[in-house]
């Protein structure tokens, strides 16, 4: 059987660092964008993202500069996907 979902592309900058934090989400940009809010409104929270994948990431919100909440994009799973 084959099925649908949404995956978006979010990347996590994280302060004093070079580096981003990419992950390929099934949670939809509102959603992503409450969780962020929730965090940074407690001073030792954790933003606890889980990619498509089912690989959980979790990032201190103190250490969070920015979140680049990408286009979500349709993609075909199962055998339909072939």
């Amino acid at each position: 059987s084959s099925g649908r979902f949404v995956v978006m592309e979010i990347k996590i900058g994280i302060v004093n660092t070079a580096t981003e934090v990419s992950i390929d989400a099934q949670e939809s940009a509102e959603s992503i964008e409450q969780q962020l809010k929730d965090s940074l409104s407690q001073p030792d929270a954790v933003l606890t993202l889980t990619d498509a994948k089912g690989r959980k990431v979790l990032v201190p919100a103190r250490g969070i500069a920015y979140l680049d909440l990408g286009q979500p994009n349709s993609r075909q799973v199962g055998f339909g996907a072939l």
